[in-house]
C-alpha cells in the first residue's frame, strides 16, 4: 500500500471531511462525537445538530482529529485528543481512568468503503502517535475492540482492532467488561 499522508482536521479541509463521512455523518449522524457528548445530547442532536457542534470544534481550530489521504483521495479519518476532551470516556464504567498519568486518547477510526482492511487504520494510528506526540504527549491510549473470538461488523470496530494496537507497541493496561484499553509512550 502507498503511504497515507495524514492531515489535521483543520477548516480549510471541512468540505474533504463532508465527502468522506457523508450526509450521514460517517455513521447515524454521530459526526464524532459520540465520545464528546452525554448519551442524552447524542440522541436528541443525532445528524445536523451534532455535525453543527462538530463543526465549530473545527472553526475554533481545536483539531478533533486527523484525515488520512492516498494519492490525493481523502480515505480515512482517526479522531483524537486529550483525555479531557471526551466526557464519554471519563463516565464509563469500562473506559474510566486508570491512573492519573495524562494522556492522549485515540477513539475512533473511520474508513471508506472500498479501503478498510487495507492498513489505512493502521497508518492512521501511526499518525496520531506523531501528532500526539508533536502536540506534547507522553502517552497515547486507546480503547480497541478484541476481534480475536470472532469476526466483528465494520461498524463495531470504529475504536479500532485490538491486533493493530498491539502491532503498534501498545500494551494492556486493563481490561474492564472484555473491553481492554491500551496505552504507550509515544516516543
Amino acid at each position: 500500500m502507498a503511504k497515507l499522508k495524514v492531515r489535521p482536521l483543520t477548516p480549510d479541509r471541512w468540505d474533504d471531511l463532508l465527502e468522506l463521512f457523508g450526509p450521514s455523518g460517517a455513521y447515524s449522524g454521530c459526526w464524532c462525537m459520540w465520545w464528546r457528548v452525554t448519551s442524552k445530547e447524542f440522541s436528541a442532536e443525532a445528524g445536523k445538530r451534532l455535525k453543527k457542534r462538530f463543526k465549530k470544534l473545527v472553526d475554533d481550530e481545536e483539531v478533533p482529529g486527523l484525515l488520512g489521504y492516498l494519492d490525493g483521495e481523502l480515505v480515512g479519518w482517526v479522531s483524537l485528543g486529550p483525555r479531557e476532551q471526551f466526557g464519554r470516556l471519563q463516565r464509563s464504567p469500562k473506559l474510566k481512568s486508570v491512573d492519573d498519568t495524562p494522556v492522549w486518547s485515540i477513539v475512533c477510526f473511520y474508513i471508506k468503503r472500498g479501503h478498510r482492511g487495507t492498513g489505512v487504520a493502521t497508518q492512521l494510528l501511526d499518525g496520531a502517535i506523531k501528532y500526539a506526540k508533536r502536540r506534547g504527549a507522553v502517552h497515547v491510549e486507546g480503547y480497541p475492540i478484541d476481534a480475536s473470538r470472532g469476526r466483528k461488523e465494520n461498524a463495531a470496530m470504529f475504536t479500532g482492532a485490538l491486533a493493530m494496537f498491539d502491532d503498534a507497541g501498545f500494551e494492556e493496561i486493563e481490561r474492564r467488561g472484555g473491553r481492554p484499553i491500551v496505552r504507550r509512550k509515544t516516543h
